[in-house]
């Protein structure tokens, strides 16, 4: 007689639960295509973001949940209000234009519990002709782009202001030896290299100095002219070491900020092999290699002041 049990059949017609929830959610109008001309002179002047707006609150839920639309501010009013606001109250910094709208949402819609505003500007400058600049054509210019961030998280106000695509090189001054060898490593070391790279940095300024004011536009251009001079000026032993020295000299010459963010690829340039054709490359001729790449990131922090990671939600992390 068989005396093994029978094997246990799971019955697949009872109804399977599974608790969810919502979690973290946001919406907005992403990539805002902005540009303002003030023409109240002959000389206009042009002002060009792209602005995203995101909002965020509980009150949200049931637009996910059920499709309960009527705490949903449109996206296409989102929008419109952007392009409204340039009109009534014009641009002037991108993290100013980023407050009023911040404000304005906060206001105007009560159900929201807080709100992510970013913006690009993208500079331009005059065109010159005989020697003169023209009062109303323009190039699009070149130091990278600069970016902002507001985020407004019940009542407090956080301001991200920053750069990217800021692509730097120097031909000389830079080094990079000393690192740990084994089997498989292949890289030589230098003492005079190359030393490229693409920043994005972020800084974050303390609630005291948004709350006094700021001149935004002031601090911005110090930051860059410090940043590049450190660059340009520190005889680098590794990108570390540069990220971390361009943070200080902002941190130290601006008292509004309380951190810089970076985020810094190391765009090698590689000495080519000229030897096959009988010809000698005293470090002139490079291949520059797109990838892969190192990707160096890092935070230089004030001593003493309180971390926000509020302030940083929703934005693409570096570290």
């Amino acid at each position: 007689m068989d005396t093994t049990a029978a094997p246990t059949v799971q019955d697949t017609t009872a109804p399977v639960t599974t608790s969810v929830r919502l979690g973290a959610n946001q919406y907005g109008k992403a990539e805002v295509r902005l540009v303002r001309v003030t023409r109240d002179t002959d000389r206009h002047e042009i002002e060009d973001l792209t602005v995203t707006t995101q909002l965020r609150g509980a009150a949200l839920a049931e637009s996910y949940t059920e499709g309960d639309n009527a705490k949903v501010v449109a996206t296409d009013t989102q929008k419109n209000t952007v392009y409204a606001f340039a009109k009534e109250h014009g641009v002037g910094s991108p993290e100013e234009f980023l407050l009023r709208l911040g404000r304005h949402f906060a206001t105007a819609f009560d159900w929201y519990d807080g709100s992510t505003l970013s913006a690009e500007q993208h500079a331009w400058e005059r065109i010159a002709v005989d020697g003169r600049e023209h009062d109303h054509s323009f190039v699009r210019s070149g130091r990278g782009t600069r970016t902002a961030v507001v985020q407004v998280d019940g009542d407090d106000v956080h301001v991200l202001a920053g750069v990217t695509d800021l692509t730097l090189l120097k031909s000389t001054g830079s080094e990079f030896h000393g690192f740990p060898r084994d089997g498989y490593t292949t890289l030589a070391e230098t003492d005079d290299r190359i030393l490229a790279t693409s920043v994005t940095a972020r800084w974050r300024y303390t609630p005291e100095a948004v709350a006094a004011g700021i001149d935004y536009d002031a601090v911005y251009a110090g930051v860059l002219d410090r940043m590049l001079a450190t660059f340009a000026e520190l005889h680098s032993l590794a990108l570390q070491q540069t990220l971390f020295a361009m943070g200080r000299t902002a941190i130290e010459a601006f008292p509004e900020i309380a951190e810089v963010r970076f985020s810094m690829p190391n765009k090698h340039h590689f000495l080519v092999d000229l030897s096959p054709f009988g010809l000698e490359n005293p470090g002139e001729v490079f291949f520059a290699a797109d990838r892969p790449y190192g990707l160096i990131s890092g935070t230089v922090v004030r001593d003493g002041v309180a971390e926000a990671p509020a302030a940083w939600a929703s934005v693409p992390a570096f570290v």
